[in-house]
């Protein structure tokens, strides 16, 4: 890596801006030597050492800085790369925020203008795998050797133009948002679909000044060090995205949120309307089918259908779903947004709209996978919904045992007592506990390294999380109605780290320092892809561990539900779909 910075300081700035211009007038041609030798891990290993979001977040409870100062600053940092903010309106962006169903909104969005022929940017966080998904062309994430072209290009260009005003180097999802307007313009996207980071009135893709259209998600409480304490202060800040003249959409929000979005938008006179929901749409014609599974989906949809069909009438596009006539009464401090037919090309995009680590299960021999990122509480809630009622549709083995695991793991600022409440409904056998990490060293994996926290940091709070679930467990005690309990006395009883009482549904409970080897315990070698090579050391450091993996291997079906964190899920797809690392 070091040979490859060397070779690319002797490329001149002027150089590089020539080399640039070449290729967006002329097309493919050769790359420079400084873009030729460094590898895409050396520019993940290079990204992994600015700062991330994780340490934005944990800098921000310190110092609590002027946020405006800090958009201020991402405008510089914009120039500095060659770009001014009129050159975003070029991008046609549809600009998205919210607290949960934000990624999800986005995803049916893109995949919706996608279906009528349109090249569409995405840009979106946090990754699962490979950084690179954050930015995506047609719904694809853009090549390794596209990231390492334009990150090695904006990092030199940034490294040359650093003054006094501000950092020379912007922090990790800053860079990268940068990053994705300069592919998104070169490559000459009809349009760019932008999940907000962060809240949404300081967050750094708020440097769009003229999208097409805004939308707002659903509400609920995160990031309360950055956001604020209440859903009102949230609210406030995610209509900071307003702008004025621009159209923006949201779903039924409480009334208190909602009044709040409404008067962001009367002070800057940003028309808001309120989306009718999916069932008004679907009235005189055949029901959405939808790729992401879960009810709370169909808000998310609603929003999309809406996004996109402003999107297009924007185009004047004439395919863009007739208005219809709707039965609908809703109470509503808000416009209501149009009710119309849904035209083919949506119908197609919502039902061919893929959105990894939301709502998905892998199905694998005796063991089925369940991965949500859900991370809020009513996120958490609409997790325990969709397993819950995924669980009930199941075919049931004719004989045997079926066992539920939990895989859980929380960050931030988030309460992890308050989760892990919301989902003891679930009645799992076992709650497993890991850092976000695949392996305990994560060298060979650029694009999973975290230097914003320690090994030992990471495992203390999985064990904060383990003590919660025991107390939990305590506290429930109830009698498990759905299975018997285990006549064996070295059955899953034994277990669990808290004080066992006769006649409840125990919960055994375990904590491993990575995702690898908390697979490898669960998975019990049954899983016909994730094989890897002898068990770890974890295995001999418990002296019950033993006996759960007896249960694990005899079992005729074992359900594992992923989630807590959208980092955990990603960590788990890595090793189970080996495909998305290539």
């Amino acid at each position: 890596m070091k040979r490859a910075r060397t070779l690319a300081t002797t490329w001149s700035a002027a150089e590089k801006f020539r080399w640039e211009a070449s290729m967006e007038q002329q097309g493919p041609s050769p790359q420079p030597l400084w873009a030729k030798t460094a590898s895409f891990q050396d520019a993940v290993r290079t990204l992994n050492t600015l700062q991330t979001n994780a340490g934005y977040i944990e800098q921000a409870k310190r110092r609590k800085g002027d946020p405006q100062a800090q958009l201020e600053a991402m405008v510089l940092y914009l120039a500095r790369s060659g770009l001014q903010v009129e050159d975003l309106d070029r991008l046609n962006i549809i600009h998205v925020t919210g607290t949960k169903g934000k990624g999800s909104t986005c995803a049916f969005t893109e995949r919706i203008l996608r279906s009528y022929g349109l090249k569409t940017g995405f840009f979106s966080s946090p990754h699962l795998v490979q950084v690179r998904e954050r930015i995506r062309i047609n719904g694809q994430p853009i090549s390794p050797e596209l990231f390492t072209k334009h990150f090695w290009c904006l990092y030199h260009r940034l490294k040359e133009t650093k003054d006094g005003s501000c950092a020379s180097m912007p922090a990790y999802f800053r860079f990268l948002t940068l990053m994705a307007f300069h592919v998104f313009l070169q490559e000459k996207v009809d349009l760019a679909v932008v999940e907000v980071g962060i809240g949404g009135a300081y967050d750094c893709t708020n440097i769009i000044r003229k999208p097409v259209v805004c939308g707002v998600t659903s509400l609920g409480i995160d990031h309360t060090s950055l956001l604020g304490d209440t859903v009102e202060k949230i609210a406030w800040q995610k209509g900071g995205i307003f702008k004025h003249g621009v159209p923006a959409f949201t779903v039924p929000q409480p009334d208190s949120p909602l009044a709040v979005l409404r008067e962001r938008a009367q002070q800057i006179s940003c028309p808001l309307y309120l989306c009718p929901p999916l069932e008004a749409l679907e009235e005189g014609g055949p029901p959405l089918t939808l790729g992401l599974k879960g009810d709370h989906q169909r808000s998310n949809a609603a929003l999309a259908l809406q996004l996109a069909r402003c999107w297009l009438q924007w185009q004047d596009h004439q395919g863009i779903g007739e208005l219809t006539a709707s039965r609908l009464s809703l109470p509503r401090q808000l416009p209501l947004a149009p009710v119309f037919q849904p035209t083919s090309h949506m119908r197609f995009g919502l039902r061919d709209t893929e959105w990894l680590g939301r709502n998905q299960v892998l199905r694998r021999g005796p063991l089925t996978w369940y991965l949500d990122g859900a991370h809020t509480a009513s996120s958490v809630q609409a997790c325990v919904r969709w397993f819950r009622q995924a669980l009930r549709g199941r075919e049931r083995p004719s004989h045997g045992r079926e066992v539920r695991v939990l895989l859980f793991n929380a960050t931030g600022d988030r309460d992890p007592a308050a989760l892990l409440k919301l989902l003891q409904p679930c009645q799992f056998d076992y709650a497993v506990f890991c850092p976000n990490m695949t392996e305990v060293s994560s060298t060979d994996n650029a694009d999973q390294q975290n230097f914003t926290v320690t090994l030992d940091q990471v495992l203390l709070r999985c064990l904060t999380h383990q003590q919660h679930w025991s107390r939990l467990a305590e506290e429930q005690a109830c009698p498990a109605p759905w299975t018997p309990p285990s006549p064996e006395p070295e059955g899953p009883a034994s277990l669990l780290l808290a004080p066992h009482r006769a006649h409840t549904h125990s919960t055994g409970s375990l904590v491993f320092s990575c995702i690898s080897h908390a697979l490898q315990w669960i998975s019990q070698g049954r899983d016909p892809v994730f094989q890897p090579p002898g068990p770890p050391q974890d295995f001999l450091a418990h002296p019950v561990i033993g006996s759960g993996a007896r249960v694990l291997r005899e079992a005729a079906a074992t359900h594992v539900l992923v989630t807590g964190s959208l980092h955990l899920v990603g960590g788990v797809l890595k090793l189970l779909e080996p495909s998305l690392s290539q």
